[in-house]
């Protein structure tokens, strides 16, 4: 019995060796090598290569290695009546929310726009904004949506969210379509952690866009598939939204030839909002393994139905 580590990047070797000094008695495999795939119990996986999974018979669950589990459920060789868990990282949530009050706070003190400046030699003291007079609206409540929502308000923002059903939080939060326009209409800054599902691919649409203030600015720090690329560059070309920060895309690394590489108002960063600390989650990952053998139910199992 033994783990299959399965990942599209450099980081599984350092994921297999956290793993083994954690828990000796453990096998742990990174997928390439030749071993007896009918012994992995666990595919411990981030946005794995498609087909993977279906080499391991005996499979008990499926862990993914961040807070998103889309690309598991989008995955036709995941079997459904396996369970899959995702990780639970207090530095996850306190990494996004730092990120997003950086960026929230070079918005308004124009600071892309310095920099953007700088570049052409451009001596140009543009007014700025201040704390008070941004409204942030978080769509997506969740571990991420509310640790984003705590930073922002002790720092003195004022905040609200938007979520599926109700949730009980520290701020105002707006929930399901009827909630959904009064909560745009006080968005000046839209921060999107929504899961990406059927029902919220797309959500960020022109349709949604519209139902911001003019000028707002918006920040996709979830998934790419939740943006309707094209509307957001016919939004900013309109100043329908002033700018957008985007650390996800359809395609990751971004195309050269996208047009978000050219338009002066699209600021990028490639997806480095949070990441996994594999020190924090090892043991977690660790736990469940043990879980699954011994019968007993994993931590942070997500719902199938709600892709989440």
């Amino acid at each position: 019995m033994a783990i299959a580590v399965l990942r599209n990047d450099d980081k599984t070797n350092a994921w297999r060796s956290l793993l083994r000094s954690k828990a000796p008695d453990i096998p742990v495999y990174d997928y390439k090598d030749s071993f007896p795939k009918e012994e992995i119990r666990m595919a411990a996986v981030w946005k794995h290569p498609a087909g993977s999974l279906s080499a391991f018979p005996n499979l008990l669950g499926i862990q993914g290695l961040g807070a998103g589990v889309d690309f598991i459920l989008e995955d036709p060789d995941a079997d459904p009546g396996i369970p899959v868990m995702r990780v639970v990282d207090p530095y996850l949530a306190s990494d996004m929310a730092e990120y997003v009050l950086a960026q929230i706070m070079a918005y308004l003190r124009g600071l892309y726009v310095h920099a953007s400046d700088k570049g052409q030699k451009k001596w140009n003291p543009a007014p700025y904004r201040r704390i008070e007079d941004l409204r942030v609206g978080i769509m997506g409540m969740g571990q991420l949506g509310t640790a984003v929502a705590g930073l922002l308000g002790r720092t003195g923002f004022r905040v609200q969210g938007w979520a599926r059903t109700p949730k009980n939080a520290s701020v105002e939060v707006y929930h399901g379509p009827k909630g959904l326009p009064d909560f745009l209409q006080q968005s000046d800054v839209l921060v999107c952690l929504l899961p990406l599902t059927p029902e919220t691919q797309g959500i960020l649409s022109a349709s949604l866009l519209e139902g911001l203030p003019q000028g707002a600015f918006l920040i996709n720090v979830a998934r790419g598939p939740l943006l309707v690329d094209q509307d957001l560059i016919d939004a900013l070309d309109t100043g329908r939204l002033s700018a957008a920060c985007l650390d996800v895309f359809h395609q990751e690394p971004l195309p050269r030839e996208h047009l978000f590489w050219e338009h002066p108002n699209v600021w990028i960063t490639p997806h480095v909002a949070s990441v996994t600390d594999p020190d924090s989650v090892a043991d977690q990952v660790i736990r469940n393994y043990r879980a699954l053998i011994e019968g007993r139910p994993p931590e942070n199992l997500i719902d199938r139905r709600k892709g989440y």
